[in-house]
């Protein structure tokens, strides 16, 4: 096995290293309730994946927390310009 004959300074093993940084994820909008994804995957939120609903988010709350959500996703679907319209 080959050894460096030289010691690289350490200005010269930080510039190399400077590329190795990590990016953030890029975040996509829900196009059912407007919320951050990540794309590809089914929104968390709302359980939508396009125009088709994949998981009922509201299937394992309480009762109460069925209206809270419900009420909440109207809210979001208003502001994302859908006015409610069911996609089927």
């Amino acid at each position: 096995m080959a050894t460096p004959t030289q010691k690289h300074t350490t200005s010269r093993r930080n510039n190399r290293r400077s590329h190795f940084a990590l990016k953030g994820t890029k975040l996509a909008k829900c196009s059912h309730c407007g919320a951050e994804v990540v794309s590809h995957t089914v929104c968390k939120n709302c359980g939508y994946y396009g125009k088709k609903q994949m998981i009922d988010v509201l299937k394992k709350l309480s009762k109460r927390e069925k209206k809270a959500k419900a009420q909440e996703l109207k809210g979001q679907e208003k502001e994302a310009g859908h006015g409610g319209h069911d996609h089927k």
